[in-house]
């Protein structure tokens, strides 16, 4: 769907104030319908999103990093730290001080590290991919990944492409310990070898470039939740790397269907600076 487009567009311009003209274009909407169209498909109006998008970005860097306030809160679109600590306090009840302070805040949310666990590392620039896409929203842990995979599968069927040269994806948005699970969104992509038009369901979409901290884990996808909770709480402080805005995903390297839960292989790229 071409909304979609346009949350792409405003996570990926938090730092700027797009006018109504500008979304709708993203959208391929015309201005006149547009708000009444970006709150359906988002379930809150535009204006509540572009906010919520930015205060959720700066939780994940103060739960995450230890950039300044100020540094944050230019970088998802205040001109001033007083209006982040205004927002954050409306969305969260305290202020960016208090719960980068606070470990025992609800919306803080202990992490689960394992510090035994090991992972393989690599850094790496990766240039950008167009990836066929299939949109999820609502919570991670229930969203219809089987679905959206056997939509993907049946394209590739169609289109004739070989799915050995096939790149397995799934995009996520938001992180499921400062977002609402209703709220919460991600793709799941297939990135083929040839140029090809997406139908139906589908979409079109650019998976970002940039540099990655790569992480290689092997076993049951049950226990990602801890994986992510090492790597942000462990890897990334002890690797002294600075979180980007980009969103993460994971990257899968064989077939959940012909492999023991224990042998699945799953790339994490975290983007950084």
């Amino acid at each position: 769907m071409r909304i979609g487009r346009m949350v792409e567009y405003i996570s990926n311009h938090l730092d700027e104030n797009p006018d109504l003209k500008t979304l709708a274009e993203a959208a391929g909407v015309s201005p006149y319908h547009f708000h009444r169209i970006a709150k359906a498909f988002l379930g809150e109006t535009i204006g509540n999103f572009i906010v919520r998008k930015r205060v959720e970005t700066a939780a994940r860097l103060l739960r995450y990093t230890d950039l300044p306030v100020c540094q944050i809160a230019y970088g998802v679109g205040y001109e001033e730290p007083a209006s982040l600590t205004k927002a954050f306090k409306l969305f969260f009840g305290i202020t960016p001080n208090e719960f980068r302070n606070d470990k025992k805040e609800i919306t803080m949310k202990q992490l689960n590290i394992n510090p035994d666990l090991e992972l393989k590392e690599r850094i790496e620039i990766r240039e950008p991919k167009n990836g066929i896409c299939y949109g999820l929203k609502g919570d991670y842990h229930t969203c219809d990944y089987e679905k959206a995979w056997k939509t993907l599968n049946e394209f590739a069927t169609a289109e004739k492409i070989d799915m050995g040269q096939v790149e397995y994806l799934t995009i996520y948005y938001d992180d499921p310990d400062v977002t609402e699970s209703d709220k919460q969104r991600a793709d799941v992509c297939m990135v083929p070898n040839k140029e090809c038009v997406p139908t139906g369901e589908l979409r079109l979409k650019q998976i970002p470039g940039g540099r990655y901290a790569i992480y290689l884990y092997k076993g049951t996808y049950q226990k990602l939740g801890m994986v992510y909770d090492t790597i942000y709480g462990k890897y990334i402080p002890e690797g002294g790397y600075q979180l980007d805005a980009r969103p993460m995903f994971e990257r899968y390297l064989n077939d959940p269907e012909e492999t023991r839960p224990e042998d699945l292989l799953t790339e994490i790229y975290v983007p950084i600076v």
